[in-house]
């Protein structure tokens, strides 16, 4: 069982696995990011523990006495180096292959596995025991002279190796005399050489990492934090449909829980269309184009699908509205903290500000020339109803961004990114030299800023508060000035943000909110609250504060340079989803707002 999220994710915008600390593959899910995990072990499918343990692709070295991790430099390749105690020393690299070939990108569900003898002659034992149906039970197992096929509930993969199956299916103890590959992909033959091909592809697949990379403008300062941040966003996206996913696992806890108690296990496979903006606005910073052009594509087919009606705040990666939400029974959960939810009630939940959303990541279309395919009058068009919509809904009482699931109320960010729909749309109607539809926008939006400011303001606490006419605190206040309703300056906002400050900070960490809800009172810290606080440090003029906090964050990640969705309030341990897409955008924008300017060096 895994004992902590010291976990590397590695992918190919199709395919994606999470190794551990030991360099097994603990949580890998076909035919999708959403389906059946065929490596379940991070949630103990098939209960079992050392030798027992099912649900993981494990590369043992005999006598190990040192593991070393890392990335090659500007990818998403995992390096790791197993030292024995005979001074042996084995290297196992781990991929998924990306990059173009035949006019377009090949990137299959598939890992490679390459493994080379460094020094000495260790002992090696390889385990590959894919489960089935949630960790039900292991998945069948046929094999030829050079393959062995492990037939899954959803999709059938193939081993293919030059290594003699039998020490894979006996799991024999052999010294390791020859350099290894292993794919392990579609359920179709590999009519070429397995090792000089699978080396072909490492280095492809290396060049095109470094050529995405080459291409994103980074700050000053933090240039590995923000790379590997916009690597890891890219490894969420879900690429044949456009999807960004808002994280990469299903029911990692928000905190610890006790027998009996039920925990805040969410399923975070899907595409939240609130995660994917602040996705691709934080890539956007970075000049990664490619990412918001496939997202749009993504975004113009729900938009169709809602004809102008209800949009969800969450979908499948393939587009699909329902996600009916139902507990795995053999999987025991993350350090046996279940349930395992499979799907997400969110989607049956009104959640307005997802218009706000999809307005805020379109209209960079329409201004944009970089775009294969800017906008036009026609998308301005179809993206009218959704922005009514907006403006229909903004002061409707809904879920919240926080998704509860017990109460209702009008919340003020909602309205407020009903607002952004609205004031945007006029820009873009400006743009297109429409003018009578920006008149229209443009007022829309002032109606609903009057709302606000006459019922989000609390004139007795002299502060917005998290919805109209109440007086609770939320970190989503701070995100007023980012969609640019308020200015930093202005006495309202500043008045806010000491408020936010004072009621929801603890320590270094920043809350969500305070006040129980359906689970009772949150025990952790918010990751991306923290960074949303940094961000309004800056903007208070406080920012040697908000850098030692964002140090301090950054103190916070994993070996592999990233962040779950919570932390323990004393910083000693990240809770939630891994990795998580809001904590990486968090990341980046923190980044970008604190480094010192190129200019500085030139």
């Amino acid at each position: 069982m895994i004992q902590n999220l010291e976990l590397f994710p590695i992918g190919n915008c199709a395919a994606s696995a999470l190794v551990d600390g030991q360099g097994r593959f603990v949580w890998a899910c076909a035919p999708r990011v959403d389906g059946d995990p065929f490596f379940s072990a991070l949630l103990g499918g098939v209960q079992g523990v050392g030798e027992d343990a099912q649900g993981l692709w494990a590369i043992d070295v005999e006598d190990t006495v040192e593991m070393r991790q890392s990335y090659l430099r500007n990818t998403p390749i995992l390096c790791t180096q197993v030292t024995d105690a005979h001074g042996g020393k084995v290297e196992i690299v781990d991929f998924s292959p990306r990059y173009r070939q035949f006019g377009r990108v090949y990137r299959p569900l598939a890992f490679i596995r390459l493994v080379r003898t460094l020094e000495g002659a260790p002992r090696v034992r390889i385990r590959l025991r894919p489960t089935v149906n949630y960790g039900e039970r292991p998945a069948t197992i046929t094999h030829g002279s050079n393959h062995i096929r492990y037939l899954g509930a959803e999709q059938t993969l193939r081993l293919t190796t030059d290594m003699a199956v039998s020490h894979i299916l006996k799991e024999r103890t052999f010294r390791l005399e020859e350099p290894l590959a292993l794919f392990l992909g579609p359920d179709e033959g590999f009519d070429a050489d397995i090792g000089a091909t699978c080396h072909r592809m490492l280095r492809e697949t290396t060049d095109y990492w470094r050529g995405w990379v080459r291409t994103l403008s980074v700050p000053l300062e933090w240039q590995e934090v923000v790379i590997r941040s916009a690597i890891t966003l890219k490894l969420c996206a879900y690429e044949e449909t456009g999807a960004i996913v808002a994280a990469l696992t299903t029911s990692i806890p928000e905190h610890p829980t006790d027998d009996g108690e039920l925990g805040r296990n969410w399923d975070y496979r899907y595409c939240w269309l609130r995660d994917a903006y602040y996705v691709v606005q934080a890539l956007n910073r970075l000049g990664a184009a490619d990412m918001l052009e496939n997202y749009l594509v993504y975004l113009r087919n729900l938009v169709a699908q809602a004809r102008g009606g209800h949009v969800q705040p969450v979908y499948g990666v393939g587009l699909e509205p329902v996600l009916t939400e139902w507990i795995a029974p053999h999987l025991p959960g993350y350090r046996g903290m279940g349930p395992v939810r499979i799907g997400n009630q969110a989607h049956e939940h009104v959640q307005h500000d997802v218009y706000g959303q999809i307005v805020l990541s379109t209209v960079q279309a329409f201004f944009d020339e970089r775009l294969l395919r800017p906008a036009a009058v026609e998308d301005f068009h179809d993206l009218e109803p959704i922005a009514q919509r907006a403006f229909d809904m903004h002061d409707k009482p809904d879920a919240s961004l926080w998704e509860f699931r017990g109460r209702e109320a009008v919340h003020t960010y909602s309205s407020v990114m009903c607002w952004a729909a609205c004031d945007r749309m006029g820009a873009a109607a400006a743009k297109l030299g429409l003018a009578e539809r920006a008149a229209y926008w443009n007022g829309k939006a002032a109606e609903i800023r009057a709302n606000i400011e006459a019922r989000a303001w609390n004139e007795e606490l002299g502060r917005y508060a998290a919805s109209f006419g109440g007086e609770a605190l939320d970190a989503s206040l701070l995100q007023m000035v980012d969609v640019r309703f308020a200015s930093p300056d202005e006495p309202r906002m500043q008045a806010t943000m000491r408020a936010v400050e004072e009621g929801l900070r603890r320590g270094t960490y920043m809350m969500r909110y305070v006040i129980p809800d359906d689970f009772g009172a949150p025990k952790t810290a918010f990751n991306f609250c923290t960074f949303w606080l940094i961000e309004a440090l800056h903007l208070s003029r406080r920012t040697e504060e908000a850098r030692k906090l964002f140090e301090e964050m950054l103190s916070r990640r994993t070996a592999a340079g990233l962040l779950s969705e919570d932390i323990t309030l004393d910083g000693g341990e990240l809770w939630g989803n891994y990795p998580q897409t809001y904590s990486l955008v968090g990341l980046i924008n923190c980044a970008n707002l604190l480094s010192r300017p190129w200019a500085s060096v030139r």
